[in-house]
């Protein structure tokens, strides 16, 4: 096992007349137990020039534990921009490369994105081994409805612009979203952001709450928005943090909310007739109706 820089190890080569293996291959890692590490994930990262990874110590401990001796080169936030072109040139030579997050799935909340849409616009051939998501895990024990769900990543740290962020979703939830919310947190941050979701989408909404997925301490805790943010303000919550919140409940629309709908949509950038149709679908009114509706609002200056 080595960094870049150090001896670079030997590659294994496709048998003759066998398929090519893509150059580049993303790889799932474990987000806890380590027995969630696949046999495909561990002979993709036998059998890359080099693993791209987050954090050489990380990655480096997960390769030793596994007897596995490779090449690491480190790939983050702070260096991809300047590494993607880089990359993609030695793969054009032939070098193929497994790519790697601290744990679970690549590019989500990970690094990695620019290096792959790098690689697809260059023509180079891009694969996947599957393996763990925490988000995906904490949404199917979440006991809240699996699909359509929408994962958002993080919150932003500060109350402003997280308290904002909430706010226009919410908007769009009026406009006509009606899906599972998926969001990760750091777990200083996780009472103050339960108690902003509850003021944002309602102190009711049924949500979950999980942490240090498939280690030791696994724990999921369900119940309302209010009950959770009263909890996590005084417990402490340790590991790795998913928020799961419940669908918006569907509401009765009158005409201050059919307008409300009605502007959120056009807020958020749909044209007149998408607005329609969108807050249409969401609330079972006429679209005629509706469509006329925000042409009204337009007409007044209010879209």
């Amino acid at each position: 096992m080595t960094v870049e820089g150090e001896a670079e190890g030997t590659r294994s080569v496709d048998p003759p007349g066998g398929p090519a293996q893509p150059a580049l291959v993303l790889v799932a890692t474990p987000i806890g137990n380590l027995g969630d590490l696949s046999p495909r994930a561990m002979a993709a990262l036998r059998d890359a020039d080099a693993v791209l990874c987050e954090d050489s110590r990380v990655t480096g401990g997960l390769l030793a534990r596994q007897g596995i001796a490779a090449t690491m080169i480190p790939l983050h936030d702070h260096n991809e921009a300047a590494q993607a072109p880089r990359l993609v040139e030695r793969m054009k030579a032939g070098e193929r490369f497994a790519l790697v997050s601290d744990a679970g799935t690549p590019l989500v909340s990970d690094p990695g994105f620019r290096l792959v849409r790098a690689a697809i616009e260059a023509g180079i051939a891009v694969s996947a081994v599957p393996g763990p998501n925490a988000a995906v895990m904490a949404l199917a024990l979440s006991g809240l409805p699996p699909h359509p769900f929408l994962f958002l990543g993080f919150l932003p740290a500060r109350a402003g612009p997280r308290a904002a962020d909430l706010a226009r979703l919410r908007g769009v939830e009026r406009a006509g979203l009606s899906a599972t919310l998926v969001f990760f947190e750091a777990p200083h941050r996780l009472g103050e952001a339960l108690a902003a979701m509850a003021e944002a989408f309602g102190a009711d909404r049924p949500a979950a709450v999980a942490r240090e997925l498939t280690k030791r301490f696994e724990e999921v805790r369900r119940g309302t928005l209010a009950d959770l943010a009263a909890h996590y303000a005084t417990a402490e919550a340790r590991g790795e943090i998913c928020i799961i919140v419940g669908p918006a409940p569907e509401e009765a629309v009158g005409e201050d909310e059919l307008d409300a709908r009605l502007r959120a949509a056009l807020a958020a950038g749909l044209s007149l007739r998408d607005a329609a149709a969108s807050v249409a679908a969401a609330t079972g009114l006429r679209k005629r109706e509706v469509y006329a509706r925000a042409l009204e609002l337009a007409g007044d200056g209010q879209g």
